[in-house]
């Protein structure tokens, strides 16, 4: 893969800080991280869903937090959980802790979250400010009382 070095477009332009985190993101910072795996559904027009896979973890070793654009969600494995006592002969369940962010677009507001059958399901709304939602402007019918009158050249 390719890697491009953007350091002049970030000195030339002022305000674009988001967008140049989303380069360095996409860059790869964050491409060997692939644990643990998720989804993103979109439920309805204005609702989504972000599902994923945390088999072996409790409710309390998993801390979903908002802050600001970013959602994050990390899992660690308390102290008891890594029982020494128990002799695997194979190791399939990941049981390491993680931190998965993601960014969230403007208006999007965590709504919940739920672990049921070792899936984590965080469900998302987009709350749009009435001022910035689609809105249909009324036309009136014009009378002849507001066409522009026409003023007689005198000759």
């Amino acid at each position: 893969m390719r890697h491009f070095d953007l350091t002049p477009l970030y000195r030339s332009t002022v305000g674009f800080d988001r967008l140049a985190q989303l380069f360095d993101s996409v860059a790869g910072a964050d491409a060997d991280v692939a644990y643990p795996p998720y989804n993103i559904e979109r439920l309805g027009e204005n609702e989504y869903r972000i599902t994923m896979a945390v088999a072996g973890f409790a409710t309390d070793e998993i801390k979903v937090d908002v802050k600001e654009s970013t959602l994050t969600v990390r899992g660690e494995k308390s102290a008891e959980a890594a029982d020494n006592e128990r002799r695997y002969l194979h190791r399939g369940i990941a049981a390491r802790s993680f931190e998965r962010r993601f960014q969230l677009a403007d208006h999007v507001e965590v709504k919940g979250a739920v672990l049921k059958d070792g899936l984590l399901n965080v469900d998302l709304v987009r709350n749009l400010p009435e001022r910035m939602r689609p809105r249909s402007i009324p036309i009136a019918v014009s009378t002849g009382s507001d066409a522009p009158k026409q003023i007689e050249a005198q000759g």
